[in-house]
């Protein structure tokens, strides 16, 4: 591998790189995105308690199987295989063409959806039972206890759950090339063809997959520390009182000075 190569191959195609890259983020932004949202969908809709008897339970159980069937088909599968069948499949059944980048977007984001399905279900059952309730004992639904009971807390809970679902789709983009989707990898095999120097263009391309990945993930650990609020505090009343550093220290020495 020859450094004066790889710098050559970077001047020469860093439009394309660059645009491949931005191609990857944008698919694995709004998949992420929507998938969490799907996730959170289903996570409501299966954790609804089921009537002793009467059609509102057979019509919960009838799409709680069908959500159940959803996710383990994509959790069980390969996105290759995913993409194959909905972009070729649709085509070939239906005589439908899809777009390219919608149907990268449309795979991410339900493969990405069955996976926070489960993740945000895990997170509902592990708040405290007692916190549903005391909701459900003032007068609340299901769907007023989920939204301003336990959601805030689950979306909290999930979080890095959800940032590495995130960095999994920035590097998971690269199986869409098999659909003709000119993300990062398959303009990366488009440079590697053209220049037959497939060590320097890979090496290029770790880089940028490394960078991307680094950088959201130490995006999402500055988030989460932010969620995290305040380790120093005093509980007054009904308030919280944040102990800045000078008082802690202020507070030692009049220990100290007492002793």
């Amino acid at each position: 591998m020859s450094l004066d190569v790889t710098i050559d191959i970077i001047q020469k195609y860093w439009p394309m790189l660059l645009r491949g890259a931005g191609i990857t983020l944008f698919i694995s932004i709004i998949g992420t995105i929507v998938g969490a949202l799907i996730g959170l969908a289903i996570g409501v809709i299966r954790t609804i308690p089921l009537p002793e008897s009467g059609p509102k339970r057979t019509l919960l159980i009838i799409v709680d199987k069908i959500l159940a069937a959803y996710i383990e088909f994509f959790r069980g599968t390969p996105m290759m295989v995913q993409s194959m069948f909905i972009f070729y499949g649709v085509a070939g059944v239906f005589g439908v063409q899809l777009n390219r980048l919608f149907a990268g977007v449309f795979i991410v984001s339900i493969n990405t959806g069955a996976y926070m399905a489960e993740i945000v279900r895990g997170g509902i059952l592990s708040i405290d039972p007692g916190q549903y309730e005391a909701a459900q004992a003032i007068g609340m639904n299901h769907y007023q206890t989920m939204m301003n009971v336990m959601l805030p807390q689950v979306i909290k809970n999930i979080l890095p759950a959800t940032g590495n679902e995130f960095v999994i789709n920035i590097k998971d983009t690269s199986v869409l090339n098999v659909i003709s989707v000119t993300e990062l990898f398959f303009n990366t095999k488009s440079i590697a063809s053209a220049t037959f120097r497939f060590a320097e263009v890979y090496f290029v391309t770790c880089i940028i997959y490394f960078i991307m990945t680094y950088t959201v993930t130490k995006i999402l650990r500055t988030i989460e520390k932010r969620l995290e609020g305040p380790k120093n505090y005093n509980i007054i009343g009904n308030q919280m009182q944040v102990e800045r550093p000078e008082d802690i220290v202020r507070k030692k020495g009049d220990h100290w000075h007492d002793e």
